[in-house]
């Protein structure tokens, strides 16, 4: 695979203190700039921004995709096999509650992969996916 371009992307959160807390101490994204306003991080190498928007509710709308609820508009990353195993259970021990807990889905067909979905505490929807065999990440 081609070397990929590092993404940017902000978002909303109704309380920056909070969402900070949940970013660094939870996820472990290392922070950059901040203000009292906005913070960016190191989102698994990527720039993350969370700008305070105190009116900002999270939006909860699902799609169904092999057969769970899966929340839309949702971000994240594919992580590396062992990687999502590693950061799947870090989340897991930390009672993190999930939308969709980590499981294995389109098992055995193209694209089996590993999955996650939950919340961040402004009602951001995070996914975190692995492939098994990461050429297949496009496969129909």
């Amino acid at each position: 695979m081609a070397s990929l371009s590092l993404f940017h992307l902000a978002i909303p959160v109704s309380d920056l203190a909070a969402a900070v807390s949940f970013y660094e101490e939870i996820l472990g994204c290392t922070p950059g700039r901040s203000s009292e306003h906005w913070a960016d991080y190191s989102f698994f190498g990527h720039q993350l921004v969370l700008h305070e928007d105190k009116s900002h509710k999270g939006y909860k709308h699902f799609n169904e995709v092999d057969g769970k609820a899966v929340p839309v508009p949702h971000f994240g990353v594919v992580l590396d096999w062992e990687v999502f195993q590693n950061f799947s259970q870090r989340l897991i021990d930390q009672n993190i509650e999930f939308q969709i807990a980590p499981y294995l889905r389109f098992e055995g067909l193209p694209g089996e992969q590993l999955t996650m979905f939950f919340y961040d505490p402004s009602g951001n929807a995070l996914e975190f996916k692995s492939f098994k065999h990461i050429d297949q990440l496009f496969a129909t």
